[in-house]
């Protein structure tokens, strides 16, 4: 039996087919396109998903039932000793509310130790990723717990959407805004800090929101993270919900602009792309968890 079983969800852009060979548990999180529920990666394709889009179908996002969490992580407890679980971040659903509360129940309390990591998609599999170092050094659940979650600020993303519409959709622009965004070619850049997603700046044009976003984790390298960049304790994240050519040409702009740097790339969670749409880029930056 496993010491500590690391588990996360589907928001961390970890495929079950990846999953099982890193040895991990996903939770498929489930999403709805006009009032029919979805799994990525387990009934539906990101193919198929971005053709609903395109058809102006309604999407929506939503929290796995009580039931299918707590028969998850009974099941996980067959096979480890304790779990490490990772939800999307707090500041972006409410799963890690319910995750923490569920817990608290006596047939999980001392077992389940949920992390309030604050971090989606790229930033999440890294974090999934260092987690499974510290496992490997030998750290209790608790205390990897408590590393990441004294790391949960050590980290940046900037996000460029292609289109207003799901922004307007999900109600963090007005309809007006929208419009005359289109018109003018504006391209949000947005920051997830602590958790959060925020507005960064904006830009006319998708080439000069690419060079806005480069430019934000430059400036955050070189300053927020400058004893880990020195150290080469600093990891550079890049992600897409963009056409296969488009990501190839972003992940070679990355590329030039910090050369030797090695890039974590995940297309973004079809939950995700329900908020930013298709054409979607983003690049960002976490630091080694400190010891």
């Amino acid at each position: 039996m496993k010491h500590v079983g690391v588990v996360t969800d589907s928001h961390s852009g970890i495929s079950q087919k990846e999953a099982k060979e890193l040895g991990i548990y996903v939770l498929p999180m489930p999403f709805y396109i006009e009032e029919e529920c979805y799994y990525e990666d387990v009934t539906i394709t990101r193919d198929t998903f971005f053709k609903e889009l395109s058809e102006g179908k309604a999407v929506s996002t939503s929290q796995p039932s009580l039931g299918d969490v707590m028969k998850f992580w009974k099941d996980i407890l067959t096979e480890c000793e304790t779990i490490l679980y990772m939800p999307i971040s707090s500041g972006l659903s409410g799963s890690y509310e319910t995750a923490h509360m569920l817990s608290g129940e006596d047939e999980f309390s001392g077992k389940v130790f949920v992390v309030n990591h604050g971090r989606v998609a790229s930033p999440l599999r890294r974090t999934i990723l260092d987690t499974l170092e510290l496992v490997e050094e030998g750290y209790s659940a608790p205390r990897i717990k408590e590393i990441l979650e004294g790391e949960r600020d050590k980290v940046s993303i900037y996000i460029a959407v292609e289109t207003l519409e799901y922004l307007k959709k999900g109600g963090r622009i007005s309809s007006a805004t929208a419009a005359l965004g289109t018109l003018l070619n504006i391209k949000p850049v947005l920051q997830l800090d602590v958790g959060m997603l925020e507005s960064f700046s904006k830009c006319r044009g998708m080439k000069k929101a690419r060079k806005e976003m480069l430019n934000a984790i430059r400036t955050d390298m070189e300053t927020r993270y400058k004893e880990a960049y020195n150290k080469g304790e600093v990891y550079l994240l890049a992600a897409s919900s963009a056409s296969e050519e488009t990501t190839k040409e972003w992940i070679a702009e990355i590329q030039k602009e910090f050369p030797g740097m090695e890039i974590l790339f995940d297309y973004l969670p079809l939950a995700i792309c329900c908020h930013t749409g298709e054409g979607a880029l983003g690049v960002g930056c976490s630091c080694k968890p400190r010891r």
